[in-house]
């Protein structure tokens, strides 16, 4: 599953384009804002070929990406995984309501529900429900099983809605924003 980003030259010039509305994040520049569009193409890629596409030299690269760990603009390389290659081809978007509402309420059901080996994501959100939950189960018997003695067995929980994902996509590469003002 190959993310979906264009070549890497189209991507660079998106990059240069909206850096030149002036940004200001945290120090970053057209290069760190490049490398960051690069790495978010392919976070596998080498120095030096990070350091070739970007015509600079590979210990500029390595000192700009370091510095980008550094102020926590790359947090992390991760592989994408196929779900159904993994025998869980169903996927959900579950959301959830608590009560009482409080932090630890919340907190609490959040960092239960991370840990669980069906869930992909978990948001805590506004509205009518307070958790989003992002799973991925083997069927729909599953997904309903894991809704009934996972989650709404659980005291804190006044309700719960299921909407089965058919298909998604991701962006893989996200701009800075620009500035207000």
């Amino acid at each position: 599953m190959t993310p979906k980003v264009g070549n890497l030259e189209g991507l660079l010039q998106r990059s240069r384009i909206l850096f030149d509305r002036q940004y200001d994040h945290d120090g970053m520049d057209e290069l760190d804002s490049a490398i960051v569009a690069a790495l978010q193409a392919d976070g596998r890629r080498s120095n030096r070929d990070l350091a070739a596409a970007l015509g600079v030299s590979p210990s500029t690269t390595l000192e700009r990406v370091r510095s980008l760990r550094d102020r926590g603009v790359l947090a992390g390389v991760h592989y994408v995984v196929d779900p159904a290659q993994l025998g869980r081809p169903v996927q959900a978007m579950i959301t959830v309501r608590l009560r009482p509402q409080s932090r630890d309420v919340v907190l609490g059901f959040r960092n239960f529900a991370i840990q669980l080996p069906e869930t992909l994501q978990v948001f805590i959100t506004t509205g009518a429900e307070d958790i989003v939950m992002h799973v991925a189960v083997p069927s729909t018997e599953a997904l309903r099983d894991f809704v009934l003695d996972s989650l709404t067995k659980r005291r804190e929980v006044a309700g719960v809605r299921t909407e089965v994902v058919f298909d998604h996509e991701r962006n893989h590469v996200l701009a800075p924003a620009p500035q207000q003002g």
